[in-house]
């Protein structure tokens, strides 16, 4: 009876708990739906009448989707390079023993700790020097390396069994087949846990595309969402309709998720696969 009770009140603060954290994406469906006045009013959580014409007027009249397709394209892209760049460095940093590695790793880890508005302007000088600001190339080639990616990476390669390591060596493996061939498909639970990581955080990005990029044809999703519906001031604004399109917005992370959330929460919890 004891047990059942702690159990009972587990689940229900936890359901509490996640009501909570889902409530403002629920608002924000809800509110995609009603009039700007009914969306703007607390005290109306559900709408009079189901107003669709806010999503159809995204979809219509608005260059949503375009930059909905700039982010994807830029985020698929440049997390692609993140997971080689990352696994070939955590590679290196688990298993190649050369003079320096823990100094140099400790190195690597010590720029994580440095803000990013720290390297807004050397990065925004090395890239108008290359000729890449105002560029889908200069939005990849800027954010091709995730320092958190290399430390996730490097913690599941440690689980690896070494056994395994040196079986692949003694068959003539070199360290790219070994990578790729034998530590990735064990680990994959890791490569799915930063590649979603890192595409939701490229897909979500503001402040950096933001100081690079002033054409509208290369407008990521947070851009062009700020830049079309909020263009009048707040008191001008349409807020349904801004709900309406960060709904929309949202769409290709939820389908990401669903497809993905079983290796995401093994990755997490540290569930890399391998059996000791």
């Amino acid at each position: 009876m004891k047990k059942l009770t702690i159990t009972t009140l587990r689940h229900t603060a936890l359901i509490g708990i996640c009501l909570v954290m889902v409530f403002p994406l629920i608002w924000m469906m809800l509110g995609s739906v009603k009039t700007s006045k009914e969306a703007m009013n607390p005290d109306m959580f559900l709408p009079d009448i189901i107003h669709l014409e806010n999503i159809t007027y995204v979809f219509k009249y608005t260059p949503l989707m375009k930059y909905i397709g700039n982010s994807i394209f830029v985020a698929l892209i440049a997390t692609a390079i993140q997971l080689v760049t990352g696994a070939m460095l955590a590679y290196a940093f688990a298993f190649i023993d050369f003079k320096g590695r823990n100094l140099l790793f400790g190195i690597v880890m010590g720029t994580y700790m440095l803000p990013s508005a720290a390297t807004y302007i050397p990065a925004f000088v090395l890239l108008s020097k290359m000729g890449l600001l105002n560029s889908r190339t200069g939005l990849i080639v800027s954010q091709s390396v995730s320092i958190f990616g290399i430390f996730l990476l490097r913690t599941a390669f440690l689980q690896f069994p070494k056994e395994l390591l040196e079986a692949a060596k003694m068959d003539g493996a070199g360290d790219w087949k070994i990578l790729w061939k034998v530590v990735a498909p064990v680990t994959k639970s890791s490569f799915i846990t930063f590649g979603l990581m890192s595409f939701i955080s490229l897909y979500n990005n503001y402040m950096w595309p933001s100081l690079i990029t002033k054409d509208e044809r290369y407008y990521q999703v947070a851009q062009g969402l700020r830049s079309f519906f909020i263009e009048d001031g707040a008191y001008g604004t349409n807020w349904a309709r801004v709900m309406a399109g960060s709904t929309v917005i949202i769409i290709p992370l939820i389908i990401l998720f669903a497809f993905t959330e079983k290796w995401f929460i093994s990755g997490l919890s540290g569930d890399t696969g391998v059996k000791g």
